[in-house]
């Protein structure tokens, strides 16, 4: 078995090790149940991918566990409808303000030219 001629710097040892680092995680926004998942994977929360359950996630607990589950589903998918009815709330609120804001700029637009008029 050979052994190292000449000992490798500390520099070369960084450099060699400098592919090992963590890479972040692409995690992605699950359809059904809001919760973060990984990209092109089923959802570890509730067994859904694109929409169609691939896993029964419920099979393999017991009935305590069930109904705690079934709760935080529950709540998710609660709060996934509240944010979107807020975005809804905010997005009429937004438009509302922009036309009350044009109607102000062309009265006093109007204004303005009356008075270079007179």
């Amino acid at each position: 078995m050979g052994l190292p001629v000449k000992r490798h710097t500390s520099s070369k040892r960084k450099r060699r090790r400098s592919h090992l680092a963590i890479q972040e995680c692409n995690l992605v926004k699950c359809s059904h149940c809001g919760n973060q998942a990984l990209s092109h994977r089923v959802c570890g929360q509730c067994g859904y991918y694109k929409g169609i359950q691939i896993i029964d996630v419920f099979t393999k607990l017991d009935k305590k566990e069930k109904k705690k589950k079934e709760k935080e589903l529950a709540m998710q998918g609660k709060k996934v409808a509240l944010e979107e009815k807020e975005s809804a709330i905010n997005e009429k609120e937004i438009e509302k303000n922009t036309k009350e804001i044009s109607q102000e700029r062309k009265k006093t637009n109007d204004l303005l030219k009356n008075k270079k008029k007179s």
